[in-house]
């Protein structure tokens, strides 16, 4: 049974949640197409591209189709990874998804890091995968902190 602050933070919070949702998943829109479009990233993993395995699923289920966004570099490297996860000023590193704050993190550093490698790569998950959590900050922000990391 949750606790008269819990209580108090969930009804505080319920009342903006449809217009940080919205925000997300605008910002996620934004995000999502630019990284596809740049020259170093070789994959982006999104549910609302037509193209996207997840597509018809999330359409379905889906008014928006989010900002959690993952991405691959050409550069298929751990210290590749490490430098776009280094250099970003807006987005944070850190494990934990979905705050209003835009977050980045590597799962196989991370997340994952206690499968050995051949067991992640064999499952997909390349070295140089990068997750994020696009908050609800400007779009136009986000995406130049973005392109100064990755190039």
């Amino acid at each position: 049974m949750p606790g008269p602050m819990d209580c108090f933070l969930v009804l505080r919070g319920i009342k903006t949640l449809h217009v940080r949702m919205k925000q997300h998943c605008e910002n996620g829109v934004a995000v999502a197409h630019w990284l596809r479009q740049q020259a170093a990233v070789d994959r982006v993993y999104w549910p609302g591209f037509e193209d996207s395995a997840g597509y018809a699923i999330a359409k379905q289920q889906m008014r928006g189709f989010g900002g959690m966004i993952s991405f691959e570099l050409k550069d298929n490297s751990v210290e590749a990874a490490m430098k776009v996860l280094s250099s970003t000023k807006i987005f944070s590193l850190a494990e934990s998804l979905g705050g209003v704050e835009s977050l980045i993190n590597h799962p196989a550093s991370m997340t994952h890091a206690s499968i050995p490698r051949e067991e992640r790569l064999k499952n997909g998950l390349k070295d140089s995968l990068i997750r994020l959590s696009v908050g609800i900050e400007d779009a136009e922000d986000l995406i130049a902190d973005l392109k100064q990391a990755i190039d």
